[in-house]
């Protein structure tokens, strides 16, 4: 199991932690944040392919910034 510790940029998550197995993501925790929207995307994620998950949440954007907490976890994951 790989185990992704990701300090995301301009976003109000300070820390995001991933365990990632054969491509798969077992679990999702972020620190900080948004706890209910973030705590949906954990889950709604669990179990999915790495890169679909990239291909789902790349590119979002949160209000007038220009990432979001789920734009950053798509940068996470692209380091497994």
């Amino acid at each position: 199991m790989k185990k992704i510790v990701y300090r995301p940029k301009g976003t109000c998550s300070q820390l995001i932690n991933i365990n990632v197995e054969d491509g798969v993501i077992i679990n999702t925790e972020f620190i900080g944040g948004c706890p209910g929207n973030l705590l949906a995307i954990s889950e709604l994620i669990k179990g999915m392919k790495v890169s679909e998950a990239i291909s789902r949440l790349d590119g979002i954007k949160c209000g007038n910034k220009k990432t979001s907490c789920a734009d950053q976890l798509a940068q996470a994951l692209k380091t497994a």
